[in-house]
């Protein structure tokens, strides 16, 4: 006669797994109100890029990466998970469709580097999320070339969003180094 725990166990174990990659999923959709348009770039200032950086770093590159695809899902499905709301296949291949995959690339590539390190000081963590970003520019502005050329995709997809971003992931890192109340009690 087999036992059933094993079974149970590995079931509990998928389903904990799903549970956490769709609740950062909707964390990712839930920070889609904070966006600022600025009227001379079809991309807008989000706290999204960020918060998928963060996952990425806490939930690692693959948890992290299907995060962000449950949350493009949602978005092509139609919810308003982006900023402004905006949803719908089309929004894939508009202006802003290369940020929409930098940031899949972005979360998986943050969270692999904090694998790979040994451990995790508040360089390496910064490095990371730098990294992240670097990436979500990168495929942002390349697909944004298509629209407006090479250099007025640098001037309006990665340019005006440097400072903010630098802050953000100083913010973020800070955050990732910051001891929980867990740490706190052992």
């Amino acid at each position: 006669m087999e036992l059933a725990f094993p079974r149970i166990a590995k079931e509990n174990a998928w389903f904990k797994e799903v549970a956490i990659v769709l609740g950062a999923s909707i964390l990712i959709a839930l920070s889609a109100p904070f966006a600022l348009h600025l009227p001379f770039t079809p991309v807008p200032i989000v706290l999204q890029s960020h918060v998928i950086l963060l996952m990425g770093a806490l939930l690692g590159s693959k948890r992290g990466a299907l995060a962000v695809l449950a949350f493009l899902a949602q978005a092509a499905a139609g919810l308003p998970v982006l900023a402004s709301g905006k949803c719908g296949i089309l929004v894939f291949a508009g202006p802003t469709g290369g940020y929409l995959l930098g940031y899949v690339i972005g979360a998986y590539l943050v969270g692999l580097l904090l694998e790979k390190f040994r451990s995790r000081s508040s360089a390496k963590t910064f490095g990371a999320l730098a990294a992240g970003s670097i990436a979500i520019y990168f495929f942002g502005a390349l697909h944004l070339a298509g629209f407006v050329g090479y250099e007025k995709a640098l001037l309006l997809g990665v340019v005006p969003f440097l400072l903010g971003d630098l802050v953000k992931t100083i913010v973020c890192a800070r955050l990732l180094k910051a001891p929980s109340s867990l740490d706190q009690l052992a």
